[in-house]
C-alpha cells in the first residue's frame, strides 16, 4: 500500500492544534460548595474530544488517498547500457582484413551489433585525436545506426586517444545502476594522446562498475598492396605493447580483450560480446490501482456520529 497524495499529512498539524485547544484548562466560577468525587460519567467527559481527534486524524488519512496497486503487467525484456567507442583515426583506412577497410568492416559489425540489441539504451563516441560523442544513449536504434554511419575518418584530428574516449563514454554511464553499464572499444592502435591515460580511465570504470570489452582491430602483418593509395606510409599492426595495454585495459575494468585479425574474427567477436552482455530484465507496469480512501472516510463518519450521540446523552453537560 503507497498513498498518492501524501501532502495531506501536513494537515496532521491542524489536528494536533485542535487537540491541545481542547484540552486548555477552563476558567471556573468559585462556588461555596463541597467538592465531589468524580463519579464515572465525570472521567468520560472527555471521551468525545478524543473521538473527534481520532475521526479528523482518519479523515486526513483518507485524503491523502491509500491506494494498493490492481492490475500489474510484467514483461520479461533483455537490456544493457552500451556505449560503443570507435576508432576514426586514419589507420583505420588499411584494408588488411578483407575487401574493405578496417573501418568499413567495424561499422558494418556495430551495425549488426546495434540492430540485435532493440532494448537497450545505446549510444556512440568516436574518437581520433580527440573524442567526440555521436550519439548518447537512446533506445532509437535507428538513430544511432544513422549517426554511426556517418562517423568517418576526418571528423577529428589524427591521433589515437583511448583514454579520453573511454572517459567520455564513461559520463553517459556514470549515473546509472552500478554494473548496468558497458563499453565496447574497437581500436586498432595505442593511446598516444589526450588524457586520461587509459588505465585510469579503466579504474574510473572500475570503480563505477562499468565493464569495457576491447577489441584490437588489425591482421598479424599488413601488405603493401593493402595500403591505400591516399596514405602516405602503412598503417602498422598491433604491437606487442599496445596488445598488453589494450588487455589491461579491459581486465582492470572488469572486460575481456579480443584481437579480431580478420572480418570473419570480428564477427565472431562481437557476436560474444552480444552474447555475455545480455540480460534478462523485468519490466513490471502497474495498469490500474485500488482506492482505498472510503475505508479511513466511513470509520471517521462512524466516529464523529458516536462522539455527536454521547455529547446529547450520557456525557451531555451542564448548559
Amino acid at each position: 500500500m503507497h498513498f498518492a497524495d501524501p501532502w495531506a499529512f501536513l494537515l496532521l498539524a491542524a489536528v494536533l492544534a485542535d487537540a491541545l485547544r481542547d484540552r486548555r484548562p477552563r476558567q471556573w466560577v468559585a462556588l461555596p460548595i463541597v467538592e465531589l468525587p468524580k463519579t464515572r460519567r465525570a472521567r468520560w467527559a472527555r471521551l468525545p474530544a478524543w473521538l473527534r481527534t481520532a475521526a479528523l486524524t482518519l479523515v486526513v488519512v483518507a485524503l491523502a488517498r491509500p491506494r494498493v496497486e490492481g492490475e500489474v503487467r510484467e514483461t520479461k525484456m533483455r537490456g544493457r547500457n552500451v556505449m560503443l567507442a570507435l576508432d576514426i583515426s586514419s589507420s583505420m583506412k588499411a584494408r588488411d582484413l578483407g575487401d574493405a577497410s578496417r573501418i568499413d568492416l567495424a561499422k558494418r559489425v556495430l551495425g549488426d551489433f546495434v540492430s540485435r540489441r532493440p532494448n537497450d539504451f545505446l549510444g556512440l563516441v568516436v574518437f581520433a585525436g580527440r573524442a567526440f560523442t555521436q550519439a548518447p544513449l537512446t533506445t532509437d536504434d535507428a538513430v544511432v545506426l544513422d549517426l554511426l554511419r556517418r562517423a568517418d575518418i576526418g571528423l577529428l584530428p589524427d591521433g589515437t586517444a583511448i583514454g579520453t574516449a573511454l572517459a567520455m563514454a564513461e559520463l553517459h554511464l556514470e549515473d546509472l545502476p552500478r554494473g548496468s553499464g558497458v563499453i565496447v572499444l574497437l581500436t586498432d592502435g595505442g593511446n598516444n594522446t589526450g588524457t586520461p591515460d587509459p588505465l585510469t580511465a579503466a579504474s574510473i570504470a572500475r570503480a563505477l562498475g562499468i565493464r569495457v570489452y576491447a577489441v584490437g582491430v588489425s591482421s598479424n602483418k599488413i601488405s603493401r598492396n593493402e595500403i591505400p593509395a591516399s596514405m602516405g606510409e602503412a598503417p602498422s599492426s598491433l604491437t606487442t605493447f599496445e596488445e598488453r595495454l589494450l588487455q589491461r585495459i579491459a581486465t582492470t575494468s572488469g572486460g575481456r580483450y579480443y584481437r579480431a585479425t580478420d572480418n570473419a574474427t570480428l564477427e565472431h567477436v562481437i557476436a560474444e560480446i552480444d552474447r555475455l552482455e545480455r540480460t534478462e530484465l523485468t519490466l513490471r507496469e502497474v495498469l490500474s490501482y485500488r482506492e482505498l480512501f472510503w475505508a479511513p472516510l466511513g470509520l471517521s463518519l462512524l466516529l464523529f456520529g458516536i462522539a455527536a450521540i454521547l455529547r446529547s446523552t450520557v456525557l451531555r453537560g451542564v448548559p
